[in-house]
């Protein structure tokens, strides 16, 4: 996806200049649908261009840079918008695009070093991704048997310290 491409929503985009030059980029190429994967900033950036795109439109025709034929021809985008957030907290839907592949890396990172932990009998931490959601965290620790796991959504009670190192102890 796009971490292999290495796409991502440009900073210009944000701005209304931004997205007045890609509406002109898109109908210099004859392009009407528009299929969108991201997360919240994808999505939400998606979703202010479709309200914002016969504006961007009129402002074109008016600057030159189309006619008024194009103005009606490309009246209408269709955008498609899908989830891809490896944190897996998109309401209405079992897994969110990325999450899997996400969760696959790190059983493949816990599965690579825990030799080495049980070998030098060492405690391991490992830290992953997830902005404000503790899928990944929970899920990956149920699934490689971790003794501690810290999420957002259920932070720890207070004296955890001590009770982790009397299980770090023994």
């Amino acid at each position: 996806g796009g971490t292999v491409i290495g796409s991502a929503r440009c900073k210009s985009f944000r701005t209304r200049e931004g997205r007045l030059q890609a509406a002109g980029n898109l109908v210099q190429r004859g392009i009407t649908n528009l299929c969108v994967i991201g997360g919240d900033g994808s999505l939400t950036g998606a979703n202010l261009f479709r309200e914002e795109w016969s504006g961007l439109l009129e402002e074109l025709a008016q600057k030159g840079k189309i006619d008024a034929e194009a103005v009606k021809k490309y009246a209408y985008l269709n955008i498609v918008g899908m989830v891809g957030s490896i944190d897996n907290d998109f309401c209405g839907t079992d897994m969110t695009i990325g999450t899997d592949s996400a969760l696959h890396r790190i059983i493949e990172v816990v599965d690579a070093i825990m030799t080495t932990a049980q070998s030098h009998q060492r405690t391991f931490v490992l830290e992953v991704m997830g902005r404000h959601c503790g899928y990944l965290a929970l899920v990956s620790a149920l699934a490689c048997g971790a003794d501690w796991v810290f999420i957002p959504e259920y932070p720890p009670e207070e004296g955890w310290e001590d009770l982790m190192c009397v299980k770090l102890s023994e």
